[in-house]
Protein backbone atom coordinates (compact mmCIF):
# COMPACT_ATOMS: atom_id res chain seq x y z
CA UNK A 1 0.00 0.00 0.00
CA UNK A 2 1.44 3.37 -1.12
CA UNK A 3 1.87 6.01 1.78
CA UNK A 4 -0.67 8.37 0.04
CA UNK A 5 -3.06 5.24 -0.31
CA UNK A 6 -2.14 4.51 3.15
CA UNK A 7 -3.13 8.23 4.60
CA UNK A 8 -6.61 7.95 2.38
CA UNK A 9 -7.45 4.49 3.88
CA UNK A 10 -6.37 5.58 7.03
CA UNK A 11 -8.59 8.77 6.63
CA UNK A 12 -11.64 7.13 5.65
CA UNK A 13 -11.74 4.32 8.50
CA UNK A 14 -11.15 7.80 10.62
CA UNK A 15 -13.96 9.47 9.72
CA UNK A 16 -16.43 6.53 10.20
CA UNK A 17 -15.31 6.23 13.81
CA UNK A 18 -15.78 9.62 14.62
CA UNK A 19 -19.10 9.67 12.81
CA UNK A 20 -20.11 6.71 15.02
CA UNK A 21 -18.50 8.20 18.35
CA UNK A 22 -21.12 8.49 21.17
CA UNK A 23 -19.20 10.46 24.09
CA UNK A 24 -19.66 9.26 27.66
CA UNK A 25 -19.74 11.77 30.17
CA UNK A 26 -16.35 10.78 31.88
CA UNK A 27 -14.46 10.15 28.38
CA UNK A 28 -11.91 13.06 27.71
CA UNK A 29 -11.27 13.71 24.03
CA UNK A 30 -8.43 12.72 22.76
CA UNK A 31 -6.39 16.19 21.15
CA UNK A 32 -3.23 16.36 18.63
CA UNK A 33 -1.52 19.57 19.27
CA UNK A 34 -0.16 20.41 15.99
CA UNK A 35 2.14 23.06 15.95
CA UNK A 36 4.47 23.71 19.19
CA UNK A 37 5.79 27.32 18.82
CA UNK A 38 4.85 29.75 21.25
CA UNK A 39 0.91 29.75 20.54
CA UNK A 40 1.33 25.94 20.43
CA UNK A 41 3.27 25.60 23.59
CA UNK A 42 0.62 27.40 25.58
CA UNK A 43 -1.59 24.79 24.17
CA UNK A 44 0.28 21.98 25.61
CA UNK A 45 0.50 23.23 28.94
CA UNK A 46 -3.59 24.55 29.29
CA UNK A 47 -4.88 21.20 27.60
CA UNK A 48 -2.73 19.72 30.52
CA UNK A 49 -5.30 20.80 32.89
CA UNK A 50 -8.06 20.10 31.87
CA UNK A 51 -10.04 17.29 33.27
CA UNK A 52 -12.06 17.21 29.78
CA UNK A 53 -9.33 16.32 27.20
CA UNK A 54 -5.85 14.17 27.25
CA UNK A 55 -3.08 15.19 24.63
CA UNK A 56 -3.25 11.62 22.32
CA UNK A 57 -0.37 13.76 19.66
CA UNK A 58 1.89 16.17 19.62
CA UNK A 59 2.84 17.18 15.67
CA UNK A 60 5.66 19.75 14.66
CA UNK A 61 7.98 20.33 11.65
CA UNK A 62 10.86 20.35 14.57
CA UNK A 63 12.20 17.42 16.07
CA UNK A 64 13.47 19.63 18.61
CA UNK A 65 9.93 21.40 18.87
CA UNK A 66 8.69 17.55 19.33
CA UNK A 67 11.11 16.00 21.89
CA UNK A 68 10.78 19.64 24.10
CA UNK A 69 6.83 18.90 23.69
CA UNK A 70 7.18 16.09 24.87
CA UNK A 71 9.37 16.51 27.92
CA UNK A 72 7.04 19.28 29.13
CA UNK A 73 4.01 16.94 28.80
CA UNK A 74 5.64 13.95 30.94
CA UNK A 75 6.68 16.75 33.19
CA UNK A 76 2.89 17.81 33.44
CA UNK A 77 0.70 14.68 33.59
CA UNK A 78 2.94 11.82 33.80
CA UNK A 79 1.79 10.54 29.94
CA UNK A 80 3.85 10.65 26.69
CA UNK A 81 1.93 11.24 23.29
CA UNK A 82 2.30 10.05 20.11
CA UNK A 83 4.82 11.99 17.93
CA UNK A 84 4.24 13.33 14.54
CA UNK A 85 6.06 15.07 11.99
CA UNK A 86 3.71 15.02 9.51
CA UNK A 87 0.14 16.58 10.44
CA UNK A 88 -1.38 13.81 7.65
CA UNK A 89 -0.32 11.16 10.14
CA UNK A 90 -2.07 12.55 13.22
CA UNK A 91 -5.04 12.93 11.15
CA UNK A 92 -5.02 9.66 9.76
CA UNK A 93 -4.62 8.24 13.95
CA UNK A 94 -7.89 6.29 14.44
CA UNK A 95 -6.67 7.13 18.62
CA UNK A 96 -7.17 10.79 18.06
CA UNK A 97 -10.67 12.76 18.36
CA UNK A 98 -9.75 16.41 17.48
CA UNK A 99 -6.96 18.75 17.21
CA UNK A 100 -5.86 22.05 18.12
CA UNK A 101 -3.75 24.05 15.50
CA UNK A 102 -1.09 26.67 16.31
CA UNK A 103 0.48 26.53 12.94
CA UNK A 104 1.97 29.59 11.23
CA UNK A 105 -1.04 31.48 9.62
CA UNK A 106 -0.60 30.33 5.99
CA UNK A 107 -1.25 26.63 7.18
CA UNK A 108 -4.50 27.24 9.85
CA UNK A 109 -6.87 26.55 6.90
CA UNK A 110 -5.35 23.36 4.87
CA UNK A 111 -4.62 22.14 8.36
CA UNK A 112 -8.12 22.99 9.37
CA UNK A 113 -9.74 21.33 6.18
CA UNK A 114 -7.39 18.24 5.98
CA UNK A 115 -8.52 16.98 9.75
CA UNK A 116 -12.44 17.85 9.34
CA UNK A 117 -12.20 15.61 6.20
CA UNK A 118 -10.46 12.79 8.64
CA UNK A 119 -13.37 13.32 10.88
CA UNK A 120 -11.38 15.15 13.67
CA UNK A 121 -12.78 18.67 15.12
CA UNK A 122 -10.87 21.44 15.25
CA UNK A 123 -9.81 24.28 17.69
CA UNK A 124 -7.13 26.61 15.50
CA UNK A 125 -5.51 29.60 16.44
CA UNK A 126 -6.13 33.13 14.98
CA UNK A 127 -6.41 34.23 12.35
CA UNK A 128 -9.40 31.85 10.95
CA UNK A 129 -7.03 32.01 7.76
CA UNK A 130 -4.52 33.29 5.65
CA UNK A 131 -6.81 34.75 3.03
CA UNK A 132 -10.67 35.56 2.21
CA UNK A 133 -11.37 32.59 0.12
CA UNK A 134 -9.78 30.54 2.83
CA UNK A 135 -12.64 30.94 5.02
CA UNK A 136 -15.15 30.20 3.16
CA UNK A 137 -13.62 27.13 2.24
CA UNK A 138 -13.47 26.17 5.98
CA UNK A 139 -17.00 26.91 6.22
CA UNK A 140 -17.96 24.97 3.27
CA UNK A 141 -15.95 21.91 4.43
CA UNK A 142 -17.17 22.40 8.66
CA UNK A 143 -20.84 22.10 7.43
CA UNK A 144 -20.09 19.00 4.82
CA UNK A 145 -18.34 17.31 7.58
CA UNK A 146 -20.51 18.59 10.95
CA UNK A 147 -16.80 19.00 12.21
CA UNK A 148 -16.57 21.58 15.23
CA UNK A 149 -14.31 24.12 14.47
CA UNK A 150 -13.79 26.86 17.01
CA UNK A 151 -11.12 29.92 16.43
CA UNK A 152 -9.09 31.12 19.07
CA UNK A 153 -10.50 34.34 19.80
CA UNK A 154 -10.58 34.01 23.50
CA UNK A 155 -12.11 36.98 24.31
CA UNK A 156 -15.10 35.89 22.96
CA UNK A 157 -14.98 33.53 26.07
CA UNK A 158 -13.91 36.15 28.39
CA UNK A 159 -16.84 36.66 31.28
CA UNK A 160 -16.31 40.58 31.90
CA UNK A 161 -16.20 40.98 27.90
CA UNK A 162 -19.17 39.44 27.43
CA UNK A 163 -20.91 41.43 30.10
CA UNK A 164 -19.43 44.62 28.74
CA UNK A 165 -20.84 43.23 25.08
CA UNK A 166 -24.33 42.83 26.31
CA UNK A 167 -24.13 46.40 27.95
CA UNK A 168 -22.98 47.83 24.75
CA UNK A 169 -25.53 45.81 22.61
CA UNK A 170 -28.02 47.24 24.85
CA UNK A 171 -27.64 50.40 24.70
CA UNK A 172 -25.46 51.78 27.81
CA UNK A 173 -23.79 53.92 25.08
CA UNK A 174 -26.76 54.85 22.60
CA UNK A 175 -26.70 54.19 18.91
CA UNK A 176 -22.87 53.17 18.24
CA UNK A 177 -21.49 55.50 15.46
CA UNK A 178 -17.75 54.10 15.63
CA UNK A 179 -15.95 51.39 16.40
CA UNK A 180 -12.27 51.16 16.67
CA UNK A 181 -9.59 48.63 17.15
CA UNK A 182 -5.75 49.61 18.14
CA UNK A 183 -2.62 47.21 18.02
CA UNK A 184 0.31 49.85 19.43
CA UNK A 185 1.68 46.60 20.00
CA UNK A 186 5.74 47.93 20.20
CA UNK A 187 7.82 45.84 17.41
CA UNK A 188 11.24 46.30 16.95
CA UNK A 189 13.50 45.97 13.76
CA UNK A 190 13.89 42.30 12.49
CA UNK A 191 16.68 43.21 10.71
CA UNK A 192 18.63 41.36 7.97
CA UNK A 193 19.76 37.63 8.00
CA UNK A 194 21.10 36.21 4.78
CA UNK A 195 19.57 32.42 3.56
CA UNK A 196 21.21 29.60 5.47
CA UNK A 197 21.29 25.35 4.98
CA UNK A 198 18.16 24.24 6.74
CA UNK A 199 18.69 23.51 10.34
CA UNK A 200 19.20 19.72 11.11
CA UNK A 201 16.13 17.69 12.64
CA UNK A 202 13.46 20.60 10.45
CA UNK A 203 11.23 19.83 7.78
CA UNK A 204 11.35 23.30 5.70
CA UNK A 205 9.33 21.79 2.84
CA UNK A 206 6.11 20.82 5.68
CA UNK A 207 6.89 23.88 7.09
CA UNK A 208 6.44 26.39 3.66
CA UNK A 209 3.25 24.24 2.58
CA UNK A 210 1.16 26.24 0.64
CA UNK A 211 3.39 29.08 0.68
CA UNK A 212 6.23 28.86 -2.25
CA UNK A 213 9.41 27.44 -1.97
CA UNK A 214 12.53 29.13 -0.62
CA UNK A 215 15.83 28.99 0.47
CA UNK A 216 16.16 28.57 4.59
CA UNK A 217 16.54 31.64 6.20
CA UNK A 218 15.99 32.25 10.25
CA UNK A 219 14.02 35.68 10.13
CA UNK A 220 11.40 33.56 7.65
CA UNK A 221 11.36 30.85 10.37
CA UNK A 222 10.01 31.24 14.26
CA UNK A 223 7.73 34.09 14.97
CA UNK A 224 8.85 36.60 11.94
CA UNK A 225 7.37 34.62 9.52
CA UNK A 226 4.40 37.09 10.79
CA UNK A 227 6.14 39.85 8.90
CA UNK A 228 6.67 37.90 5.40
CA UNK A 229 3.63 37.89 3.07
CA UNK A 230 4.34 34.17 2.26
CA UNK A 231 3.31 33.09 5.53
CA UNK A 232 1.76 35.81 7.33
CA UNK A 233 -0.43 38.91 7.49
CA UNK A 234 1.15 41.53 9.06
CA UNK A 235 0.06 42.70 12.84
CA UNK A 236 -3.15 43.36 11.91
CA UNK A 237 -3.20 40.21 11.37
CA UNK A 238 -1.63 38.80 14.42
CA UNK A 239 -2.12 40.58 17.70
CA UNK A 240 -4.64 42.50 15.49
CA UNK A 241 -7.07 40.25 14.42
CA UNK A 242 -8.34 39.64 18.44
CA UNK A 243 -9.08 43.31 18.48
CA UNK A 244 -10.72 43.96 14.87
CA UNK A 245 -12.72 40.73 16.05
CA UNK A 246 -14.33 43.10 19.61
CA UNK A 247 -14.39 46.00 17.31
CA UNK A 248 -16.77 43.78 15.18
CA UNK A 249 -18.41 42.30 18.45
CA UNK A 250 -19.32 46.07 19.48
CA UNK A 251 -21.01 46.84 16.34
CA UNK A 252 -22.84 43.31 16.85
CA UNK A 253 -20.89 41.78 14.15
CA UNK A 254 -22.28 42.75 10.73
CA UNK A 255 -20.82 40.85 7.72
CA UNK A 256 -18.96 42.37 5.00
CA UNK A 257 -18.56 46.32 5.15
CA UNK A 258 -19.58 48.22 2.04
CA UNK A 259 -16.35 49.57 1.23
CA UNK A 260 -12.76 49.02 3.09
CA UNK A 261 -9.27 51.51 3.10
CA UNK A 262 -6.30 51.06 4.16
CA UNK A 263 -2.89 53.27 3.60
CA UNK A 264 0.08 53.41 6.30
CA UNK A 265 3.77 51.59 5.34
CA UNK A 266 7.17 50.18 7.05
CA UNK A 267 8.34 53.15 8.58
CA UNK A 268 12.08 54.00 10.71
CA UNK A 269 13.33 50.60 9.73
CA UNK A 270 15.40 49.24 7.20
CA UNK A 271 15.37 45.59 7.48
CA UNK A 272 13.91 42.39 5.76
CA UNK A 273 10.10 42.79 6.99
CA UNK A 274 7.57 43.16 4.10
CA UNK A 275 4.47 43.71 5.70
CA UNK A 276 3.66 47.65 7.26
CA UNK A 277 4.27 48.34 10.72
CA UNK A 278 1.60 51.27 10.75
CA UNK A 279 -1.36 50.70 9.04
CA UNK A 280 -5.05 52.71 9.37
CA UNK A 281 -7.78 50.39 7.74
CA UNK A 282 -11.34 51.93 7.73
CA UNK A 283 -14.61 50.00 6.77
CA UNK A 284 -18.12 51.59 5.68
CA UNK A 285 -21.12 50.09 7.16
CA UNK A 286 -23.37 52.10 5.86
CA UNK A 287 -24.24 54.92 9.06
CA UNK A 288 -21.44 53.47 11.29
CA UNK A 289 -17.68 52.84 10.79
CA UNK A 290 -15.08 50.92 11.83
CA UNK A 291 -11.73 51.90 12.61
CA UNK A 292 -8.19 49.88 13.06
CA UNK A 293 -5.22 51.29 13.50
CA UNK A 294 -1.52 49.50 13.92
CA UNK A 295 1.15 51.25 14.94
CA UNK A 296 4.30 49.17 15.87
CA UNK A 297 6.64 52.42 16.57
CA UNK A 298 7.09 54.36 19.70
CA UNK A 299 3.55 55.79 20.29
CA UNK A 300 1.18 56.95 23.53
CA UNK A 301 -1.84 55.54 24.07
CA UNK A 302 -5.62 56.51 23.58
CA UNK A 303 -8.82 56.70 25.53
CA UNK A 304 -8.22 58.85 28.48
CA UNK A 305 -11.50 61.19 29.13
CA UNK A 306 -11.28 64.71 29.56
CA UNK A 307 -13.39 66.22 31.85
CA UNK A 308 -15.56 69.19 30.26
CA UNK A 309 -17.81 71.41 31.49
CA UNK A 310 -21.60 71.81 31.51
CA UNK A 311 -21.56 75.44 29.86
CA UNK A 312 -24.69 76.51 27.66
CA UNK A 313 -24.13 75.44 23.64
CA UNK A 314 -22.98 78.42 21.92
CA UNK A 315 -25.73 80.51 20.59
CA UNK A 316 -27.43 79.16 17.17
CA UNK A 317 -25.83 75.78 18.38
CA UNK A 318 -28.39 72.80 19.16
CA UNK A 319 -28.21 71.33 22.35
CA UNK A 320 -27.84 67.81 22.74
CA UNK A 321 -31.12 66.15 23.84
CA UNK A 322 -31.24 65.46 27.87
CA UNK A 323 -31.89 62.35 29.25
CA UNK A 324 -31.88 61.41 32.51
CA UNK A 325 -28.08 61.41 35.02
CA UNK A 326 -26.48 58.65 34.45
CA UNK A 327 -26.11 56.47 37.22
CA UNK A 328 -22.48 55.27 38.19
CA UNK A 329 -22.24 51.95 38.99
CA UNK A 330 -18.27 52.39 38.95
CA UNK A 331 -15.83 52.62 41.84
CA UNK A 332 -14.85 56.49 42.56
CA UNK A 333 -11.06 57.54 41.70
CA UNK A 334 -11.19 55.09 39.44
CA UNK A 335 -8.20 55.02 37.08
CA UNK A 336 -8.66 55.23 33.01
CA UNK A 337 -7.98 52.62 30.49
CA UNK A 338 -4.77 53.81 28.34
CA UNK A 339 -5.56 51.96 25.37
CA UNK A 340 -2.48 50.56 23.70
CA UNK A 341 -3.97 47.38 22.75
CA UNK A 342 -7.29 47.60 22.74
CA UNK A 343 -10.89 48.86 21.57
CA UNK A 344 -12.59 52.63 21.91
CA UNK A 345 -16.61 52.49 21.44
CA UNK A 346 -18.41 55.83 20.19
CA UNK A 347 -22.07 56.09 21.14
CA UNK A 348 -24.86 58.81 20.70
CA UNK A 349 -24.64 59.30 24.45
CA UNK A 350 -21.47 58.32 25.36
CA UNK A 351 -18.50 56.10 24.78
CA UNK A 352 -16.09 53.00 25.86
CA UNK A 353 -12.86 51.85 26.86
CA UNK A 354 -12.03 48.29 26.74
CA UNK A 355 -8.51 46.14 27.25
CA UNK A 356 -7.29 43.08 28.65
CA UNK A 357 -7.22 44.94 31.87
CA UNK A 358 -11.02 45.90 32.04
CA UNK A 359 -14.30 47.87 30.11
CA UNK A 360 -15.43 51.36 31.12
CA UNK A 361 -18.12 53.62 30.31
CA UNK A 362 -18.39 57.09 30.02
CA UNK A 363 -22.01 59.24 29.70
CA UNK A 364 -22.68 62.50 28.69
CA UNK A 365 -20.89 65.31 28.18
CA UNK A 366 -19.08 65.34 31.33
CA UNK A 367 -17.44 62.08 30.91
CA UNK A 368 -19.63 60.61 33.85
CA UNK A 369 -17.95 57.19 34.79
CA UNK A 370 -20.47 54.92 34.59
CA UNK A 371 -19.68 51.32 34.66
CA UNK A 372 -16.69 49.68 35.23
CA UNK A 373 -15.45 45.83 34.35
CA UNK A 374 -12.64 44.13 35.67
CA UNK A 375 -10.27 41.72 33.95
CA UNK A 376 -10.25 38.42 35.81
CA UNK A 377 -7.75 35.15 34.27
CA UNK A 378 -6.97 34.34 31.07
CA UNK A 379 -9.99 33.04 29.27
CA UNK A 380 -7.74 30.60 26.71
CA UNK A 381 -8.79 27.70 28.93
CA UNK A 382 -12.84 28.51 28.76
CA UNK A 383 -12.70 29.21 25.40
CA UNK A 384 -10.83 25.67 24.95
CA UNK A 385 -13.64 24.48 27.51
CA UNK A 386 -16.42 25.94 25.33
CA UNK A 387 -15.24 24.15 21.96
CA UNK A 388 -14.87 20.33 23.73
CA UNK A 389 -18.44 20.78 25.35
CA UNK A 390 -19.67 21.42 21.45
CA UNK A 391 -17.74 18.28 20.43
CA UNK A 392 -19.87 16.49 22.67
CA UNK A 393 -22.58 18.13 21.96
CA UNK A 394 -22.44 18.31 18.07
CA UNK A 395 -23.74 21.93 17.89
CA UNK A 396 -21.88 24.16 16.29
CA UNK A 397 -24.33 26.91 17.92
CA UNK A 398 -22.79 26.49 21.39
CA UNK A 399 -19.60 27.92 19.96
CA UNK A 400 -18.62 31.40 21.02
CA UNK A 401 -16.50 31.90 17.53
CA UNK A 402 -17.33 29.52 15.31
CA UNK A 403 -15.29 29.62 12.04
CA UNK A 404 -18.62 31.40 9.79
CA UNK A 405 -18.22 34.35 12.59
CA UNK A 406 -14.59 33.94 12.64
CA UNK A 407 -13.78 34.18 8.91
CA UNK A 408 -15.35 37.51 8.80
CA UNK A 409 -13.35 38.77 11.71
CA UNK A 410 -10.15 37.56 9.58
CA UNK A 411 -11.63 39.02 6.30
CA UNK A 412 -11.31 42.58 7.71
CA UNK A 413 -7.94 42.47 8.31
CA UNK A 414 -7.28 40.77 4.53
CA UNK A 415 -9.42 43.61 3.76
CA UNK A 416 -7.16 45.94 4.87
CA UNK A 417 -3.69 44.10 3.78
CA UNK A 418 -5.52 43.95 0.14
CA UNK A 419 -6.31 47.74 -0.17
CA UNK A 420 -2.88 48.41 1.21
CA UNK A 421 -0.82 46.13 -1.06
CA UNK A 422 -3.15 47.95 -4.26
CA UNK A 423 -2.98 51.20 -2.81
CA UNK A 424 -6.41 52.19 -3.42
CA UNK A 425 -10.01 52.25 -1.81
CA UNK A 426 -12.10 48.86 -2.24
CA UNK A 427 -15.90 48.67 -3.26
CA UNK A 428 -17.32 45.50 -1.56
CA UNK A 429 -19.69 43.09 -3.50
CA UNK A 430 -21.28 39.89 -2.33
CA UNK A 431 -18.78 37.35 -2.38
CA UNK A 432 -16.91 39.54 -1.60
CA UNK A 433 -15.62 40.64 -4.92
CA UNK A 434 -14.21 43.45 -5.75
CA UNK A 435 -16.12 45.83 -7.78
CA UNK A 436 -13.91 46.64 -11.13
CA UNK A 437 -10.68 45.70 -9.26
CA UNK A 438 -8.79 42.76 -11.28
CA UNK A 439 -5.69 42.78 -8.87
CA UNK A 440 -7.60 43.23 -5.80
CA UNK A 441 -9.65 40.14 -6.76
CA UNK A 442 -6.91 38.37 -6.94
CA UNK A 443 -5.85 38.56 -3.54
CA UNK A 444 -8.82 36.97 -2.50
CA UNK A 445 -6.69 33.67 -2.64
CA UNK A 446 -3.23 32.78 -3.65
CA UNK A 447 -1.75 30.21 -6.06
CA UNK A 448 -1.08 27.44 -4.03
CA UNK A 449 2.31 24.85 -4.25
CA UNK A 450 1.70 21.37 -5.15
CA UNK A 451 0.62 19.58 -3.52
CA UNK A 452 -0.62 21.85 -0.35
CA UNK A 453 -3.59 23.26 -1.93
CA UNK A 454 -6.93 24.90 -0.62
Amino acid sequence: MSDRTSRRFFIGAATAAAAARVWGANDRINVAIVGLGGRGSSHLNLYSKLPEARIAGICDIDQAARERAQATLVRNTGESAKLFEDMRDAFADSGIDAVSIATPNHWHALAAIWAMKAGKDVYGEKPACYNIYEGQRMLQVARETKRMLQIGSQHRSTPFKMRAMEALQGGVIGNIYLSKGLCYKRRASIGHKEDSPTPAGVNWDLFLGPAPMRPFNELRFKYNWHWFWDTGNGDIGNQGVHQIGIARWGLSDPAWPKSAYAEGGKFAYIDDQETPNTLLATYDYGGRQLVFEVRGLLTGGEGVPVKRSTAAPAAGAVAPPQGPAPVSTAPKNAKPLDIMIGNLFYGTEGWAAMNDEGFQVFKGETNELVMEEHNGKDATSLHMQNWLAACRSRNYKDLHDEIENAALSAGLCHLANISYRTGRKLTIADGPKFVNDDDANRLITRDYRQPYVV
